[in-house]
C-alpha cells in the first residue's frame, strides 16, 4: 500500500518536461515521411477521429480529425503542379456543405446528450440511466461496419452518396416519427419508457456514425487536394456547433424557467420549444437538405486519393494488428485506465440535477469553457510533440484521480448551500465552474497525449486503420465503465421510509411508503461509495501500469509494425 501511495505522490509532484525529438536529418526525414503516409487514408477508414459524448464524460471533445499536414503528399502534388494552397473555385461551396453536414451529424449527438438530464429531472433510476448510456456506443464501435460503408456502393449514384442520402433520410424519418409520440414516453415520474428511448436514440446515433463515415470519405474527393485539410476544420466546427444546438441551446429553450426569466414578458408553463417540436423541425430539415444534396451536388470519384479497399483484407489487418504483443498490452491499458474516472464523469452532472440544480444552467457551463477547449490542445501539443508523448498522460493522471473526490465534495455541498430548493448562491456556481474548468485541463492533457501516442506508433503502411482501431478501443474504454457504474450505483444506494422506517430499496416498497404518507430518504448514497472505490482503483492502476506504459512509450517503431504489408494494387 505504501508503494502505491509513493507512486501516486511521485507522479503528482514530478515536474513536466518538454522533450524535443532528436534533430538528426535522416530520422526527421523518415518521421516526416511516416506522418505523411499515416495521414493518408488507410484501409477501411478515411480519417481518424474521436467522438463527442456527454458533458461530464472523459470523452468530452469535439469530433476531431487528423487533418492533412502542409507537408502531406497531396499538398506537394499541388505545389509540383504550380498551384498554391488556397481556396480554389468551388472549394468554398464544398467547405460550406461539409460544415453543414457535420452540423446535422451533431444534432442527434447533442440530443442524446441532453436526454439523460431530462430523464434525471423525471427521477428515473440510475439503472435506467445505465441502459440509456448505450446510445453513446455506436461512435465507439463504428470500425466494425466502416469497411462495409467504404466498399459497398452503387457506382451510378456515388460511392459516398450511396450511404449518405439513405442514412440522412432515415435520421429525418426517425425524428419525425419520434416527434409525434415522444411526449407519451416522457410524460412524468414512473411513466418514462427508457428502453424505447434507448432503442430509438441508439439507432439515431448508429445512423449518425454511418453518416460520419460517408462524409469523412466524401471530403477526400469533394475538396481539391491542396485544401483537403479543411475537412478537419469543417468536422470540428460543424459537429461541435451541431452538438451545441442539440444540447445546450435545446435545454435552455426547453426550460420554462429559463425562458420565463430571460426570454419572455409573460410566464408560461412550457419553454419556447419542446422535445417534440425540436425533433419535428430537424426532421424536416434533414429531409429538405438531403434531397437538395442528392439532386444538386454531384460526387466525383478519384481512385488515386480515395482507393477502393477489400473488406476481408481490412478485417484481417485489424486482427493481425491486435495480435501484436505491444498492441495487446496497450489495449489492456486503454480498457482499464478510465475506470477510475467513471463515477465522476458519468454521474456528477446527474447528481447535481438530483440535488436541485436546473439542467439548463448545468448545460450552460460549457459555454464559457469553449475558448479554453480550443486553446488547450494547442498548448498541450507543445509537450506531446516528442519521443515520449505519454509522459504528459502520466503527469495528468493523478490529478484526474484527485478530481473525483473534489466533484463528490461539490455534490455533497450542493445539498446544504441552497438558499431555497433549486436556488444556489453565486459562489457555488463559481466553485463548480472552476472545478469543471480544472477537470477539462487534465481531460485534455490525457486526450492530447493519447492521440499523439497513437500517431507516433501507427504503422504508416496501414495508418488510417491502425489509428482508428486504437481510438475505437480508447473510446470503448471510456464508455463501458460509465455504463457499468451507472448500473451499479443503485445497488449500493440504500433508502428508508421516513414514516414507517422500513427499507425503500424496491419500487414496491417505495409505493408502500408513498401510500403511508411518507417519503423515501437516502441513508447511504452509492455515488460516494463508488467515488471512494474509483479513487483507490486509480492509485492501484497507477502503481500497476505506470512502468508498463513508460516501457511502451519507449519501444522502437519496429515493435508496432504490422508484419504483412497489405497489397494496394
Amino acid at each position: 500500500m505504501l508503494r502505491v501511495v509513493k507512486t501516486f505522490i511521485e507522479e503528482l509532484v514530478r515536474p513536466l518536461e518538454r522533450v524535443e525529438p532528436a534533430l538528426d536529418p535522416t530520422n526527421m526525414a523518415n518521421q516526416n515521411n511516416s506522418k505523411m503516409q499515416a495521414r493518408k487514408r488507410g484501409p477501411g477508414m478515411n480519417f481518424v477521429s474521436v467522438e463527442h459524448t456527454d458533458m461530464e464524460s472523459s470523452e468530452t471533445f469535439p469530433h476531431m480529425l487528423w487533418s492533412a499536414s502542409p507537408n502531406d503528399e497531396r499538398f506537394r502534388d499541388a505545389e509540383d503542379s504550380g498551384k498554391k494552397p488556397g481556396l480554389q473555385k468551388g472549394d468554398l461551396s464544398s467547405i460550406s456543405l461539409l460544415m453543414f453536414l457535420y452540423v446535422l451529424q451533431g444534432i442527434p449527438l447533442g440530443l442524446a446528450g441532453s436526454i439523460p438530464m431530462l430523464l434525471q429531472s423525471r427521477k428515473v433510476s440510475y439503472t435506467e440511466q445505465a441502459m440509456f448510456s448505450f446510445v453513446y456506443w455506436p461512435f465507439s464501435i463504428k470500425l466494425l461496419w466502416a469497411p462495409l460503408v467504404d466498399s459497398l456502393y452503387f457506382q451510378w449514384f456515388g460511392r459516398r452518396k450511396t450511404w449518405l442520402i439513405p442514412t440522412q433520410y432515415l435520421i429525418g424519418l426517425f425524428m419525425l416519427v419520434l416527434s409525434y409520440n415522444i411526449k407519451s414516453y416522457m410524460e412524468g415520474e414512473g411513466k418514462v419508457d427508457v428502453f424505447y428511448l434507448t432503442c430509438i436514440f441508439f439507432m439515431l446515433n448508429f445512423l449518425a456514425a454511418t453518416q460520419d463515415i460517408a462524409v469523412d470519405g466524401w471530403a477526400l474527393t469533394m475538396l481539391s487536394r491542396e485544401n483537403v485539410g479543411w475537412a478537419s476544420t469543417c468536422n470540428t466546427v460543424g459537429q461541435t456547433a451541431g452538438y451545441f444546438l442539440g444540447n445546450v441551446l435545446f435545454l435552455a429553450l426547453e426550460s420554462a424557467d429559463f425562458c420565463n426569466n430571460y426570454l419572455r414578458w409573460e410566464p408560461q408553463t412550457e419553454g419556447i420549444v419542446t422535445l417534440s417540436s425540436f425533433l419535428y423541425f430537424w426532421g424536416v430539415v434533414f429531409f429538405i437538405t438531403t434531397t437538395l444534396v442528392g439532386v444538386m451536388k454531384p460526387e466525383h470519384m478519384d481512385p488515386e486519393v480515395d482507393p477502393e479497399q477489400s473488406i476481408i483484407d481490412t478485417y484481417k489487418t485489424l486482427l493481425e494488428v491486435i495480435k501484436l504483443p505491444s498492441v495487446m498490452s496497450y489495449v489492456l491499458i486503454l480498457l482499464t485506465a478510465k475506470v477510475t474516472f467513471a463515477a465522476a464523469d458519468s454521474m456528477t452532472s446527474l447528481k447535481l440535477i438530483e440535488s436541485g440544480m436546473p439542467k439548463e444552467r448545468l448545460a450552460l457551463f460549457a459555454v464559457p469553457l469553449v475558448p479554453i477547449q480550443i486553446i488547450l490542445p494547442l498548448m498541450i501539443s507543445k509537450y506531446t510533440h516528442g519521443p515520449r508523448p505519454m509522459d504528459i498522460f502520466l503527469k495528468a493522471y493523478p490529478y484526474r484521480v484527485l478530481l473525483g473526490p473534489i466533484y463528490a465534495l461539490v455534490v455533497y455541498w450542493s445539498h446544504y448551500v441552497q438558499t431555497k430548493p433549486g436556488e444556489f448562491p453565486w459562489y457555488f456556481y463559481v466553485v463548480t465552474l472552476l472545478a469543471y474548468g480544472t477537470h477539462q485541463v487534465f481531460v485534455y492533457m490525457v486526450f492530447v497525449a493519447q492521440m499523439a501516442f497513437h500517431a507516433k506508433i501507427s504503422d504508416p503502411a496501414i495508418g488510417g486503420t491502425y489509428m482508428t482501431l486504437l481510438n475505437t478501443v480508447a473510446n470503448l474504454g471510456g464508455n463501458w465503465p460509465g455504463t457499468f457504474f451507472l448500473w451499479l450505483v443503485d445497488h449500493l444506494t440504500f433508502k428508508h421510509c421516513d414514516v414507517t422506517g422500513l427499507s425503500c430499496d424496491t419500487k414496491v416498497t417505495e409505493a408502500m411508503c408513498s401510500e403511508a404518507g411518507g417519503k423515501c430518504v437516502i441513508t447511504t448514497d452509492g455515488y460516494y461509495i463508488l467515488t471512494a472505490i474509483c479513487f483507490f482503483v486509480g492509485l492501484g492502476w497507477l502503481a500497476w501500469r505506470r512502468n508498463k506504459l513508460r516501457q511502451l512509450d519507449s519501444l522502437p517503431d519496429s515493435a508496432w509494425k504490422y508484419g504483412k504489408k497489405m497489397c494496394t494494387c
